[in-house]
């Protein structure tokens, strides 16, 4: 499972997205450049601030057709479902039209039928949320629903080993976080010490809420 972090001008940081044992999350508001060549997923930049459709439209039209690009994330409401698929709806055919691959965001009640992911449009389910949602049942069964659809899943805000764990487990490809923007140096071991791990083992698609 690739983790998704930030450099932030740390060298260790850098030289292992260089490598390709970690990628690179981007925003159009980030402040850290992303290195050429390297795997990256562009996010919307909607959590904590703030969104503005049209410098992130711009932006992604300025990167499209990078092979590199695993995903783009379409707009999200933190927490709301039907907030997030009603202004989600219109972005993921166009995302799809630039060439990436469309991510749309699982939050808080994306389990109700009249506000489950938009399976026919979407290629990446992005396991968004509240962080009680986000490990209870509902958002595992959404993730054994992609896996059944032939969908990529990715997690956000993984910042610990046993988070990771957690994503892995239940059928994560990818996560995100921001512990190696935060605390680099203690963090990145921890990150790619889990990552080993995870690769050494297959993941679960049973775990309990207990268990997290």
């Amino acid at each position: 499972m690739l983790f998704y972090g930030n450099p932030t001008g740390n060298a260790a940081v850098h030289a292992a997205i260089q490598r390709g044992d970690i990628g690179f999350i981007d925003t159009p508001k980030q402040r850290n450049h992303r290195p050429p060549g390297v795997r990256w997923c562009a996010d919307n930049g909607c959590f904590g601030n703030g969104f503005d459709p049209d410098q992130w439209w711009a932006w992604l039209e300025a990167n499209a057709g990078d092979p590199l690009c695993a995903f783009a994330t379409a707009p999200d409401v933190v927490g709301d479902a039907r907030a997030t698929l009603h202004r989600s709806l219109p972005w993921l055919p166009r995302i799809r039209d630039l060439g990436y691959r469309a991510a749309f965001v699982a939050q808080d009640g994306s389990e109700r039928r009249a506000d489950a992911p938009p399976w026919p449009i979407l290629d990446v389910l992005f396991i968004g949320g509240t962080t009680a949602w986000k490990l209870g049942a509902h958002a595992r069964k959404l993730v054994a629903e992609a896996h059944a659809r032939g969908k990529h899943v990715h997690m956000g805000r993984v910042n610990t080993a046993k988070r990771y764990r957690y994503a892995h487990a239940i059928g994560c490809h990818s996560c995100d976080g921001t512990a190696l923007t935060f605390g680099p140096d203690r963090n990145l071991p921890i990150i790619l010490g889990a990552t080993r791990r995870a690769h050494d083992q297959p993941a679960l698609f049973d775990l309990k809420e207990s268990d997290t």
